[in-house]
């Protein structure tokens, strides 16, 4: 029976993609492994992604999307650090590539789905009509926070057969398959970057160097001497090279006068952001406000908010307690208990 609908798997050479592509051909649907390469893949995971693919007994294409990942993830990457922001490239890989691109190509190619191995849960609601998405089971690997920004198109051609699955359910199904990667630990921090040099990074992207300027207070008294402006976030105390009273932490950054301003650790909060892109998911716009729980870091706990809409496909969220170092660049994104109503990009 399921062999009528033909299924891309997105492999990554890590073990999730590859249990989930065990599971979806174990379910009798015919697959076919993607894979791509985006910012040049270590050859161990282009090896892993083949090796899996052979004991599986399916294909696997490799696509060149390198062009695509620079043009897109890492200049959007880059130009939020200089515009004063701390950007999320996953979430913009996801948008416009991995959910993107990738599901225009299944569907030249003739493949119903595209699985992936995303801590997610997507469930049709017939009484409203749309593809609503919830979080993982196992919360301590859920995804959902980057995937707010699915369109109701793409939740309807997207599989997550690890949503309702526990990682160490998932690593024993490895085990017991034998796969080659079983015991391959997970990606941490961002793909692109293998040393966690962010600043060095983007000064060889550019191919520049940014301008030295004044670490300042509030009160807009000099503190020191930073060394370029997109070598700092917000919420940031170590690293700043400063001999300092007491702790100081990054607030904010001007970019017009160059600066970093430096604050104690209680000016980091705020009660209110306003949100840019914004995508819901149980409905198209927010017509009124709403109650939800909204948090602004992949890792955050969530927090009672309040969304109000705004013009220009914007919201403001108010929440009801101060948040810690909320940050431009970064995503906010909301929950209704396990359903994620939607999220935008913090401006």
């Amino acid at each position: 029976m399921n062999k009528d609908l033909k299924v891309a798997i997105a492999m990554s050479g890590g073990v999730d993609s590859s249990v989930a592509a065990s599971i979806i051909k174990e379910k009798g649907y015919e697959i076919s492994g993607i894979m791509l390469d985006l910012s040049g893949s270590s050859e161990s995971d282009i090896e892993d992604a083949v090796k899996v693919s052979k004991s599986l007994d399916i294909p696997l294409e490799i696509l060149d999307y390198k062009e695509d990942f620079k043009n897109i993830v890492i200049e959007d990457f880059v130009s939020t650090y200089e515009q004063g922001g701390t950007p999320n490239p996953c979430i913009v890989c996801n948008k416009y590539l991995k959910f993107g691109k990738l599901i225009d190509y299944i569907k030249e190619k003739g493949f119903s789905k595209i699985a992936t191995g995303h801590y997610a849960r997507v469930e049709f609601s017939k009484e409203k009509g749309r593809f609503l998405l919830y979080k993982a089971t196992d919360e301590t690997k859920d995804q959902s926070y980057v995937l707010y920004s699915l369109t109701q198109e793409q939740l309807g051609r997207v599989m997550f057969p690890l949503g309702e699955l526990q990682k160490s359910e998932v690593r024993t199904i490895a085990e017991s398959s034998e796969l080659v990667n079983a015991y391959k630990k997970d990606s941490q921090d961002i793909c692109f970057i293998k040393d966690n040099d962010y600043k060095a990074y983007i000064e060889n992207f550019r191919n520049k160097k940014y301008p030295e300027g004044d670490f300042t207070d509030l009160l807009g008294n000099v503190l020191g001497t930073h060394k370029g402006i997109i070598g700092y976030t917000t919420g940031q105390r170590k690293g700043l090279g400063l001999s300092l009273k007491e702790p100081m932490y990054v607030v904010k950054k001007d970019i017009e006068k160059n600066s970093v301003i430096l604050g104690l650790s209680e000016d980091l909060f705020s009660t209110s952001l306003i949100a840019k892109d914004v995508n819901f998911i149980p409905f198209d716009e927010l017509k009124e406000e709403m109650k939800v729980t909204a948090k602004t870091r992949y890792k955050q706990k969530e927090a009672d908010a309040v969304i109000s809409p705004l013009p220009e496909n914007k919201v403001k969220v108010t929440f009801s307690v101060p948040q810690r170092a909320i940050t431009k660049g970064q995503s906010v994104v909301f929950y209704d208990n396990n359903l994620v109503v939607g999220g935008g990009i913090i401006e």
